[in-house]
């Protein structure tokens, strides 16, 4: 009888896992098909644009070697300096469509993001329905938690036995998950 009341609490207190593949959830997704397709029709495009603006210059380089020896030094340094400012637009064109927050970046937010946000919400809807303690991703090297239950989260608890005050700000503490 012990036995039994002892089995009845481990289980109502364990806590339900599970995962999903987002990977394959998108892929199943014809918007981010169409999105992810739309957004590499365009980053070739751009790509070919630099590339035809890299060859430009490479011809007016070879142009500049081939006349060095009949220039006056006033017209190689003019030559030089027009072949060192397209190369410098180049880098910037480069860097506005490809760089760090560059228009591919923003292309991406505008067409992959909502598609990724109502994958997101439906992980949240699935937890809270099914009582789901967290939810992992597996598609990725990196195990990614997608949602994770906010009272199993203990890094207050790890700040205090560190020694650390916690604050105690959920605003705070939400900041940092991913």
């Amino acid at each position: 009888m012990a036995a039994v009341f002892a089995t009845g609490i481990f289980t109502a207190s364990a806590q339900k896992f599970a995962y999903v593949n987002t990977e394959y959830i998108l892929s199943k997704i014809p918007d981010y098909k169409a999105a992810q397709d739309q957004i590499n029709q365009i980053s070739i495009e751009w790509q070919k644009e630099i590339e035809g603006k890299y060859s430009e210059i490479d011809q007016l380089y070879k142009a500049y070697k081939a006349d060095e020896v009949l220039l006056t030094d006033e017209m190689k340094q003019k030559r030089q300096s027009e072949i060192e400012q397209k190369e410098q637009a180049v880098k910037d064109l480069q860097k506005q469509h490809f760089g760090v927050n560059g228009d591919l970046f923003k292309k991406r937010q505008d067409l992959v993001k909502p598609i990724q946000d109502k994958v997101f919400t439906a992980v949240q809807d699935l937890a809270q329905k099914e009582n789901l303690a967290i939810i992992f991703d597996e598609s990725s090297e990196n195990v990614t938690i997608l949602y994770g239950s906010p009272k199993y989260d203990k890094s207050d608890e790890i700040l205090k036995n560190l020694g650390y005050s916690t604050g105690n700000s959920e605003s705070q503490k939400k900041s940092y998950k991913h």
